[in-house]
């Protein structure tokens, strides 16, 4: 193993009517709040009328930037930090998905720096500190809640990047399963891609990590058993609970502790596909992890089988990916380009854009010819 260090300072809030603890956290990080919102569906629901009430009730002031995208964009997070600096706000509250959760991080950093809010996902500018981040989840998916990293997207330059930082932890994160009854069958179906993708992408990386190797292989159980009885039981209470837990814990920092690194090639290929197409982030999962799996096969069949045997209940390398393949459909998920509606041309704009970005994974190079490979594949 090697070594490693755990540090998540995330205090995680979780079950029936958890968000009559926000006020009194909110109120411990200051008067004034930025609440981030998507599209409008906190709004339908109740959820942001709820979280307006606990802070009211704790006397905190609020202001609302809301519109952020499934794919989050660069130029709501600068508008969103030109808000939260004149009104001078003391924390930053993401009130819904990953896609929220995640813009609210880089807000929180960009509220307090002087620089651009990309030159910091880019790297040019170092992170020093970040105002702090509440999250209220409304999606079960992205592990966002409980990491220190977030994802968003650049239509300028075509690149889709993801950051990491200490100061980008959530100081507080709630959970409430009820609060995720109304997502649709297909996002639901998505949020298991999602986070079986995060637990591949460290399972299939560097390094022995057996104790590891046994967490991310329980996740993986855990959302196969329980994802076609949500599919069919929506407002379950149990099922959607087991799905918000074992989100959060996929990419929580444990399923890599005493790894190398993991790989997130499929993460790397799968972005451009949502930043040309606008494709969901989970489906662009789906479609690549199949293809990438058969190219990574005669590197560690050993692992692909042991995967197959403990998750799907089949034996041998190719079977395990046919499974995986099985259990997407049986999600109603694309597992390739033409059912995601991309065809022709799109394809090599694809390519192009793998070649320019030099789309990577850490444990296992691509090459261009691999690229080529997984392409045809997909």
């Amino acid at each position: 193993m090697k070594n490693f260090t755990v540090h998540n300072p995330v205090i995680l809030h979780f079950g029936r009517e958890i968000i009559k603890e926000l006020g009194t956290a909110a109120k411990s990080l200051g008067n004034k709040a930025l609440l981030i919102t998507g599209k409008g569906s906190v709004k339908q629901n109740g959820i942001f009328d709820a979280v307006v009430k606990q802070l009211e009730e704790a006397d905190v002031q609020w202001v609302e930037y809301s519109g952020i995208k499934p794919n989050p964009l660069i130029d709501d997070v600068r508008k969103a930090v030109t808000l939260g600096k004149s009104e001078t706000v003391d924390m930053v509250i993401g009130v819904g998905g990953g896609s929220v959760v995640d813009s609210a991080k880089v807000i929180a950093a960009g509220i307090l720096s002087e620089c651009d809010a990309w030159a910091l996902v880019k790297r040019e500018t170092s992170i020093e500190a970040a105002l702090p981040v509440l999250a209220v989840l409304t999606l079960a998916a992205t592990g966002t809640e409980l990491n220190q990293f977030a994802v968003v997207q650049n239509p300028e330059s075509s690149e889709k990047i993801g950051i990491g930082h200490p100061s980008l932890f959530p100081r507080h994160s709630f959970l409430d399963p009820t609060y995720t009854f109304s997502v649709n069958r297909e996002h639901t179906a998505y949020g298991i891609v999602d986070l079986m993708a995060h637990a591949m992408e460290n399972y299939f990386g560097l390094g022995d990590a057996p104790l590891a190797d046994r967490y991310v292989l329980s996740i993986l159980q855990e959302a196969h058993e329980i994802a076609l009885p949500l599919l069919n039981e929506p407002n379950n209470y149990d099922l959607r609970a087991r799905k918000m837990w074992v989100a959060a814990n996929a990419l929580n920092g444990y399923p890599g502790y005493g790894r190398l690194s993991g790989d997130f090639a499929v993460h790397a290929l799968g972005h451009p596909i949502s930043m040309l197409f606008d494709t969901p982030h989970a489906a662009t999962l789906s479609i690549v992890y199949p293809a990438w799996l058969t190219w990574l096969a005669p590197r560690v069949p050993e692992k692909i089988s042991r995967m197959g045997r403990e998750v799907f209940g089949v034996e041998g390398v190719m079977e395990s990916i046919s499974a995986l393949k099985d259990f997407y459909r049986s999600l109603g998920v694309p597992i390739s380009l033409a059912e995601a509606g991309i065809e022709g041309n799109q394809r090599k704009d694809l390519l192009a854009l793998w070649k320019k970005l030099q789309a990577q994974g850490y444990a296992y190079p691509l090459a261009e010819s691999d690229y080529e490979a997984i392409l045809d594949l997909i």
